[in-house]
């Protein structure tokens, strides 16, 4: 067990206490769990986000931290990343934040397309062709989900208003404009989906993934099985996901947000919705993380090495809970991928 006095010699204590409790199995009553729990106050990472918190409850950018965002997209970001270190509603920062975005909701539960969302960086209403776009809702509700949200009242609704978005197929599209779908560009397009976007389905698959409920239910299922279609897999790519949770790489991209097709999302999101081993897809993506293991225990993240012990650790944890045999069904086969296909010749 090389990993284990590497990752809990790590100088933040919200990840030395995500070990104990995730990868050693330690209970809440037990005493350096406790002790840990007391040192987060002091984690350099928890501060770093707390520090850019406003009076109202939501968040600005930081240097270089997606200043064009609107208040919506940061103080979401925010919450993802206090979420993903172990804060919840309990804490009153997280509390004023989830109030903010909250406040923000629409009345049919859905959130702002532009404005405050401002979900396409830098648009104006007046410039864009869609009057719906899943990401609108997916990524507030992500960030609210990741901090402990995911059963208030109001995020049903919005849970219940991004079902309604979803596809016959099962993936989410680019967008509508007034009742018609718009067809996702090609370094974004979804296996086996006519109008499907990865970087929509991946959003409203992930605030799925988080909820108690939902998470294994059949609109989660679908979306993650279009997902494990994408055969087209890059090792420095692997981690992206939780760099950015952290707040070491910055939270920028509208349709871009998911761009990059990070395997250990992937793995992430088929242990809580429930894909097993059986999925030869799954397997395929264990076996290819397994082969970038480093010599000492740790998977490496060359841009910023600081963050590898993370991604070391969230990896580890979905090694650990992905089943050899669950009640998951696959009808997607793997699918090469190629962002925009060359048309075959007339003559």
């Amino acid at each position: 067990m090389t990993w284990a006095p590497l990752l809990l010699a790590d100088p933040s204590p919200s990840l030395r206490l995500l070990v104990l409790r995730d990868l050693l199995n330690r209970p809440e009553d037990d005493e350096e769990v406790r002790e840990l729990k007391k040192l987060q106050e002091e984690d350099s990472l928890i501060l770093r986000f707390l520090a850019l918190q406003n009076k109202d409850g939501s968040w600005r950018g930081g240097e270089g931290g997606g200043a064009i965002l609107g208040k919506i997209r940061l103080t979401a970001q925010a919450l993802t990343g206090l979420g993903y270190l172990g804060l919840g509603p309990e804490h009153s920062a997280v509390n004023r934040g989830a109030e903010f975005i909250f406040a923000q909701q629409q009345n049919d539960g859905s959130w702002p397309l532009v404005t405050q969302g401002a979900l396409l960086d830098g648009a104006k209403l007046s410039d864009i062709k869609y009057h719906v776009i899943p990401l609108q809702t997916a990524l507030p509700l992500l960030g609210l989900a990741w901090a402990g949200y995911a059963t208030d009242p109001r995020a049903e609704q919005a849970y219940d208003w991004l079902l309604k978005e979803q596809l016959p197929q099962g993936g989410w599209p680019s967008g509508r404009h007034r009742e018609k779908y718009i067809f996702a560009a090609g370094y974004r397009r979804l296996a086996h989906s006519k109008f499907g976007c990865r970087t929509n389905t991946t959003a409203a698959v992930s605030g799925l993934a988080l909820h108690p409920k939902r998470r294994t239910s059949q609109a989660a299922r679908r979306g993650l099985d279009l997902l494990l279609a994408h055969k087209h897999r890059q090792a420095h790519t692997l981690g992206f996901e939780v760099a950015r949770i952290i707040g070491a790489e910055r939270p920028r991209g509208g349709f871009t947000y998911f761009k990059r097709y990070d395997v250990a999302q992937i793995l992430d999101l088929s242990w809580r919705i429930g894909a097993s081993l059986e999925d030869g897809r799954v397997a395929d993506n264990v076996k290819f993380v397994k082969e970038l293991l480093g010599p000492y225990g740790l998977w490496e993240y060359q841009r910023y090495p600081e963050v590898s012990r993370w991604i070391t650790f969230d990896l580890l944890r979905s090694l650990s809970r992905l089943d050899e045999e669950t009640d998951w069904l696959s009808m997607e086969p793997r699918t090469p991928f190629q962002p925009y296909p060359k048309k075959p010749r007339r003559f």
